[in-house]
């Protein structure tokens, strides 16, 4: 527990991977949070950011020595674990990967705590003897962004992503300030990793086009013979669902555990009669039924995952977060079928809010202090917790074009 005559201010951050931002929470209230994407205007910057960091300190009148506490949104050794097992397992297939991957592992992100402390040195003044470094799991980061962030008492909490350490997807039960792990999916097989292979077989970029391919599917000829023949396709030569909605994934498709492409374009293209989409090229009906299709899959495993979690938990509210969370078509189905009564998804469901999931993850579960109570929709304040402007900082930017 926190002293009561000092308030507890925890920096949680996200870098390395996609989208890195910076959270600051002072007595488990969210104080700021940002992207740095907001600040270097490079999309998606996966950089550590140095600048949201900045920012979250200037807006809350901190210093970097004030600090108590810093979160890392993931478990970096335990990612390392999870790369040599996989080159190992799927040996000797993937040497070039396997070459590129551990150049710089080895050069930067095996020394993650250097990393870290020297980036942060960069920044201000900073004690390390005196702040606590802390590594959480990726999927108890998108977990606690989640549910600390709600309104709810207790919930299911589901994550689905691409990938964690291991995990691709979890079913968690939290009650007060408890988090349970009851149930994950494991790398290879990932939900959001076959989103990902059909978002780049459309033509759009991995990580960031993901929303194209839900923008997408609706242009495909729904209840056509088309597209019952590609989920057939996929169901029985791709992807094997269980009633529970974990997936297992015929890797012989594939190549994002082991090469350097998401998949194997001349298995695809046999199997469907399609050539992966030129980015930018002519949209096809074709690629849009295929969208419409994968969209469909995705949508039953979402709503067969969210069931099991029901079943474990026996809850009414469920909270949702990972990249798949911010499919909001698969969203609104699962609120159509009244599965829970209540559903919270995190606005920042992606890896940017693990950045907020670790710190929160730090304050009540490391030090076991309190979920706070909620008196509003949520604990994210609107989520208007970046940076604003004032009619002169946008005068003075448009006198500049």
């Amino acid at each position: 527990m926190v002293s009561q005559n000092h308030s507890m201010l925890i920096l949680g951050i996200s870098a390395f991977y996609h989208d890195s931002a910076a959270a600051l929470i002072e007595d488990g209230e969210i104080i700021a949070a940002a992207h740095e994407e907001r600040f270097s205007r490079k999309k998606h910057d996966e950089r550590f950011p140095v600048n949201a960091i900045k920012f979250c300190l200037e807006y809350s009148g901190h210093t970097l020595e004030q600090i108590d506490c810093i979160a890392f949104y993931d478990k970096p050794l335990l990612k390392f674990e999870r790369l040599l097992e996989t080159y190992y397992r799927f040996a000797p297939k993937g040497i070039a990967s396997f070459f590129l991957s551990m150049t710089v592992w080895l050069k930067e992100k095996l020394f993650i705590k250097k990393l870290i402390r020297d980036e942060f040195r960069s920044i201000g003044e900073i004690d390390f003897k005196k702040v606590k470094l802390l590594f959480p799991e990726h999927h108890l980061s998108h977990a606690a962004s989640a549910y600390f962030a709600s309104p709810f008492d207790d919930a299911a909490i589901l994550t689905i992503d691409g990938v964690g350490e291991w995990a691709t997807a979890s079913i968690l039960y939290a009650k007060d300030n408890s988090l349970t792990n009851l149930k994950e999916l494991r790398f290879p097989d990932s939900v959001g990793l076959l989103y990902s292979a059909f978002t780049y077989y459309a033509g759009f970029k991995v990580n960031s086009g993901e929303y194209k391919l839900m923008g997408l599917a609706p242009y495909g000829a729904h209840g056509s013979e088309e597209v019952k023949k590609y989920e057939s396709l996929i169901l029985e030569n791709m992807v094997t669902v269980f009633e529970d909605g974990s997936i297992s994934i015929n890797q012989e498709y594939f190549d994002y555990a082991t090469g350097l492409k998401m998949v194997n374009e001349k298995k695809w293209a046999r199997l469907f009669g399609l050539s992966k989409r030129a980015p930018e090229s002519e949209m096809t009906q074709q690629h849009c039924n295929l969208a419409l299709a994968i969209q469909n899959i995705t949508e039953a495993i979402v709503l067969k995952m969210a069931a099991e979690a029901k079943r474990l938990t026996g809850s009414d509210n469920i909270c949702m977060a990972g990249g798949v969370a911010l499919n909001c078509v698969a969203n609104g189905k699962l609120l159509k079928s009244n599965i829970f009564k209540n559903i919270y998804i995190q606005p920042a469901a992606g890896d940017a809010g693990g950045a907020l999931g670790a710190a929160y993850a730090a304050y009540h579960i490391y030090y076991d202090e309190p979920k706070l109570k909620c008196t509003g929709l949520d604990l994210m304040k609107g989520s208007y917790i970046g940076p604003d402007y004032s009619e002169k900082d946008v005068m003075r930017s448009l006198k500049k074009i």
